[in-house]
């Protein structure tokens, strides 16, 4: 895996133009990597993220007793599925930073059941479980927070569940009720199980790629609008024998974004238009802002048309992809706002916060709210540091500002802590470089 320095200086960019293969989507992966767990029988994945998030979950099976094994030095792994019934029923868990890894494997495994411990990083310590853990404490599980009520650490032991009907917020994040979804037909087996959703769900294409995967691994889940949803007694996880892991939309972002910027054509591989992930909706934005998209079934391609047109949005239903919008509104004619983005605030860091710090580094003017951003680009984007807050999203968003776009030109910019990128996409910078004519050093 590719280690940077403790810092990243990136020349300005005259403009950019390629092809970049992503890596695969974190969110399939790991969804992946626990139903073939799961499962009855051997499953093949194809071209599995290779990051920290998708190491932590594989670890984790491990630790739990699940056999599986990489093939060669490639993306590929085999994971023999346990069938519901793990093999090992006391584990102490890293979790990392993983939100994908922590929240689905707490639901199984309090289901389950066991003698569990589940930790991770201090930031994982500050990010919500609490509106799972009490829908599972409801049914009978035996959930403890070790630190902090309503956060990790976990201490989870044998329950007694009890499951015809779950109730869980949607409103923090989609993941707990991806969580319940997952672990569902392990509380199936006789009855019906339905799980209703309290108030608004938020990132609904999360929810989307989650019952995709589930009805891949055998499972249907028959949805009510988006406020209930119901597993039928007696399914059960049964591998689809091979299954192909799509290229990240979330990734795809930048490289669109860096198309739209700065002339392009830029094209990403691995995902198109009938991808089961949300984040390919990005691109609506891209054309609202005046840029050209085009899509096939494996790819996406961007290009300039000029200045890029300020925007006004709803980006409840893409929050990741979103922040790439809030560094491209550095080149727009005008001032734009991203609304219902309350979501950033319990990520991997507080990123409504975090944003609005890096951008007005730049030159912008950038008012924050509790759920929306309105950032106004200065008349010339202005060399900074920019500190990544050990997130992932932070350190790829802002390399875009070195690009030479329309309205107005890039700058030096230096990215601490480059290394976070491990976590969804470790060879980001090396890509960057490839679609962009300055070289990074």
């Amino acid at each position: 895996m590719k280690h940077y320095p403790h810092h990243l200086d990136l020349k300005p960019a005259m403009h950019a133009k390629g092809i970049v293969r992503l890596p695969g989507s974190k969110s399939i992966s790991n969804r992946t990597l626990l139903l073939a767990a799961l499962a009855d029988g051997t499953t093949h994945i194809r071209e599995l993220l290779a990051s920290d998030d998708t190491h932590v979950m594989l670890m984790a099976l491990q630790n739990l007793g699940v056999k599986w094994e990489q093939i060669g030095e490639s993306q590929d792994y085999i994971v023999h599925g346990v069938n519901g019934a793990l093999p090992t029923h006391q584990a102490d868990l890293f979790m990392g930073n993983a939100g994908t890894a922590i929240r689905p494997l707490t639901a199984a495994l309090a289901v389950i059941g066991g003698d569990y411990t589940l930790h991770g990083i201090p930031r994982m310590h500050e990010r919500p479980i609490g509106d799972l853990v009490d829908a599972l404490n409801e049914i009978g599980a035996d959930i403890e927070y070790t630190g902090a009520p309503g956060y990790p650490p976990l201490h989870i032991r044998r329950g007694r569940i009890r499951a015809e009907r779950l109730k869980v917020r949607g409103n923090v994040s989609s993941q707990f009720l991806t969580s319940l979804l997952m672990a569902a037909p392990l509380m199936a087996s006789e009855r019906d199980v339905t799980i209703e959703v309290i108030g608004e769900l938020i990132s609904k294409p999360y929810i989307e790629i989650t019952l995709n995967l589930m009805r891949r691994f055998g499972v249907e889940v028959q949805r009510d609008g988006w406020q209930a949803f119901t597993i039928a007694a007696g399914q059960r996880y049964r591998s689809p024998g091979t299954i192909h892991v799509e290229g990240d939309a979330s990734s795809a972002s930048y490289f669109l974004a860096a198309g739209a910027i700065a002339g392009g054509p830029v094209r990403v591989e691995g995902v198109g238009e009938n991808s089961i992930q949300g984040d390919v909706r990005f691109v609506d934005a891209l054309r609202q802002m005046g840029a050209t998209v085009t899509m096939g079934d494996n790819w996406i391609e961007a290009q300039s048309n000029g200045v890029l047109h300020a925007i006004d949005a709803d980006f409840n239903h893409i929050p990741d992809a979103a922040m790439t919008i809030a560094v491209a509104a550095l080149y727009a004619d005008g001032p734009s706002i991203l609304r219902n983005i309350a979501s950033w605030r319990v990520k991997e860091t507080d990123r409504i916060a975090a944003m609005a710090t890096e951008l007005r580094k730049l030159g912008a003017t950038v008012e924050e709210g509790d759920d929306y951003l309105r950032v106004t680009p200065p008349d010339r984007i202005q060399s900074a540091a920019i500190d990544t807050y050990d997130d992932h999203r932070m350190a790829m968003c802002f390399s875009l500002a070195t690009l030479d776009g329309a309205a107005r030109r890039g700058n030096k910019v230096r990215i601490n802590d480059p290394q976070c990128v491990a976590k969804t996409f470790p060879d980001y910078f090396d890509a960057f470089a490839g679609v962009t004519e300055e070289s990074l050093f």
